[in-house]
């Protein structure tokens, strides 16, 4: 999944970030837990999840956790966690999340192995460094530095740690509905959220809160048709009827649709950018129906997705002989559906654009929506907090994400989720996903601290 999360050079480690001794107990340890988990091949098909959460429960069992207070979860063949702090008081929990999956790496096409941690002119390389396994340090560093302080929350704090965020997402279901989650009042997802600094100066520019993700959704158009000898073409022919359809989904504009917290985000974000974006960003935060304002955003990759649905074919399938006239042709058409909007809807709006009732559109799945989060103004403050301690007045934002993370499944459950990695990188430095993945070694320790002090701040914790 597509995460708004960036990865620092080590240029802009050395201009931007304060200097830090990376040799305390705790980040020794979290370091050596980053390089434990970087080696297993966490990915769809491999198997090795469950290995990854023996070893995860095995460290924090000899850090002072008790068996009662770890949930091993289990859903539809996929593995999964939760770990608790019980709190000294009565009250809702607060959810911690992070995930141990990865999208999967052919190491023969990677210039290092991608499942050995390997820390190399400032910056950590693997398979999951940043996506999402410097979460998964983070969370299981959090609750060591709590044990070994000897520090109680006031309310319970409850660690989860998704075994399939990257493949179906059912034990982020599980999880939600689990005992010890269920009546949390608010998530952290450590899975996305981050600050930018400018590509060229390095300077920090602002720092993005997630409250909100798009519904990801894809749909099968399929067309039949009886076929016969291509030397004898017909009028009607599959692949053609197929090709006008999805024509006519490329030329589609969704409606223009806003938030409170996208045009607090675009105008944000407006405020620190140049040139006609920047422009855009600003008129459009200040009025959504600026149509023009609209139609610069579409155009630009970075907002594209940010103020309104968007679909795109992405896979076609036709024919079974090439001297015969095609039976079946099909399509699938990706969605990127805005908050508030049901997927059925989109389906149905599809069917519209189309005009054709030869064309089928079936929604692929169960694909679900969730709603915005409401920014509540304490997890603002600790998350803003957090970060001035590094970066005094930089502008602490929500924003929508185009993606789609564990948090939509949280809110879903009537969990509000905010998203916040502790990380600030550069846009154009995003290798999550791709080949030679990446994370700057000063980023990770920054991320470990940002998640113990929110823990430290909104769990209400105190020495015992």
């Amino acid at each position: 999944m597509k995460k708004y999360l960036w990865a620092f050079t080590a240029v802009a480690a050395v201009l931007c970030l304060p200097a830090r001794a990376q040799t305390a107990a705790y980040q020794v340890q979290a370091r050596d837990i980053y390089a434990h988990i970087v080696s297993f091949r966490t990915a769809a098909g491999q198997g090795k999840v469950p290995a990854m959460r023996a070893y995860l429960a095995d460290v924090l069992r000899s850090g002072g956790v008790p068996d009662s207070d770890v949930a091993m979860i289990e859903a539809a063949g996929q593995s999964a966690m939760i770990v608790r702090l019980p709190g000294r008081k009565a009250g809702r929990p607060i959810l911690f999340s992070a995930h141990m999956d990865v999208v999967d790496a052919r190491p023969e096409d990677w210039e290092r192995d991608p499942f050995k941690l390997i820390e190399e002119n400032g910056r950590f390389y693997g398979r999951g460094t940043m996506d999402n396994k410097a979460g998964v340090a983070a969370l299981a560093s959090t609750i060591l530095r709590l044990k070994a302080d000897r520090q109680q929350p006031a309310r319970e704090l409850v660690f989860a740690f998704v075994g399939d965020e990257e493949s179906g997402m059912e034990t982020t279901r599980a999880i939600a509905a689990h005992p010890w989650v269920k009546d949390a009042e608010y998530a952290i997802n450590t899975d996305a959220g981050g600050g930018l600094l400018d590509d060229a100066t390095g300077k920090p520019l602002i720092y993005l809160v997630q409250g909100a993700e798009k519904t990801f959704a894809t749909f099968d158009l399929t067309v039949r048709n009886p076929g016969g000898h291509s030397s004898r073409p017909r009028a009607d022919n599959a692949i053609y009827q197929l090709a006008h359809a999805l024509v006519r989904i490329e030329a589609h504009r969704f409606p223009v649709m806003a938030n409170d917290l996208t045009r607090a985000y675009l105008g944000a974000v407006g405020k620190a950018q140049s040139g006609p974006v920047g422009e855009a960003l600003r008129r459009f935060s200040a009025n959504p129906q600026d149509s023009a304002a609209a139609d610069t955003l579409a155009q630009s990759p970075e907002f594209v997705g940010t103020t309104r649905t968007t679909c795109v074919a992405t896979m076609l399938e036709a024919g079974h002989a090439e001297n015969a006239l095609p039976q079946t042709a099909k399509a699938a058409v990706n969605c990127r559906i805005f908050p508030g909007v049901e997927v059925e809807a989109v389906r149905q709006e599809l069917l519209s654009v189309i005009a054709d009732p030869g064309v089928e559109v079936a929604t692929r799945g169960n694909a679900q929506g969730s709603p915005v989060s409401d920014m509540r103004p304490d997890v603002m403050a600790a998350i803003t907090r957090s970060v001035h301690a590094e970066y005094p007045g930089v502008a602490v934002v929500p924003y929508l994400e185009s993606g789609g993370t564990d948090g939509k499944w949280y809110r879903k459950a009537g969990i509000p989720t905010f998203a916040s990695s502790g990380l600030f990188s550069k846009a154009n430095e995003m290798f999550a996903h791709g080949l030679n993945e990446r994370l700057p070694v000063v980023s990770f320790y920054q991320g470990l601290d940002h998640i113990h002090e929110l823990a430290v701040e909104l769990g209400g914790v105190r020495t015992r």
